[in-house]
């Protein structure tokens, strides 16, 4: 494959790694990024370990994976410097040509943010999940199966 085609695919595929990682830092505004944080994790956890119905342990470990994701998202947030994600993505398009060099800088920044904070999270994650009993594991797979979708009132 000719070298231009290459750099080509590779800055299209780091372009889809930087949209989507700004695209889930800048996104939703309530939650884990506005200053309840504390409180939304603590609604979280509560909604959670009703649905799986979680003993003190169990609720403390989730607890423990909620602060480990809170923590990686803010240094997704955090990598590439100062600034808001949204606009640092959109001055890679600022002049006549995408600015690779800042587009590559970006990607290796937020692709290092998560290199960083994964083995806690899945850490934290194992934990929690090998805590469950078998019942609750199987919960974790169903909600899973329907692709994330919310936990449902009556399900």
């Amino acid at each position: 494959m000719k070298h231009w085609i290459k750099r080509t695919l590779f800055g299209f595929a780091g372009l889809a790694v930087v949209a989507g990682s700004i695209a889930g830092c800048a996104g939703h505004r309530h939650g884990w990024g506005s200053g309840d944080s504390a409180e939304f994790r603590t609604k979280m956890v509560e909604r959670v370990g009703s649905k799986l119905e979680l003993d003190a342990a169990q609720k403390q470990k989730l607890t423990v994976l909620a602060e480990k994701l809170q923590a990686q998202r803010e240094a997704m947030r955090g990598a590439g410097g100062a600034g808001d994600p949204r606009s640092q993505f959109k001055a890679l398009f600022a002049g006549n040509k995408l600015d690779q060099a800042a587009a590559t800088r970006l990607v290796d920044e937020k692709t290092t943010a998560v290199r960083n904070g994964s083995p806690e999270i899945i850490a934290a994650a194992a934990d929690f999940f090998d805590s469950l009993n078998a019942e609750q594991q199987q919960k974790v797979r169903d909600f899973m199966d329907r692709g994330g979708r919310r936990w449902r009132r009556h399900g």
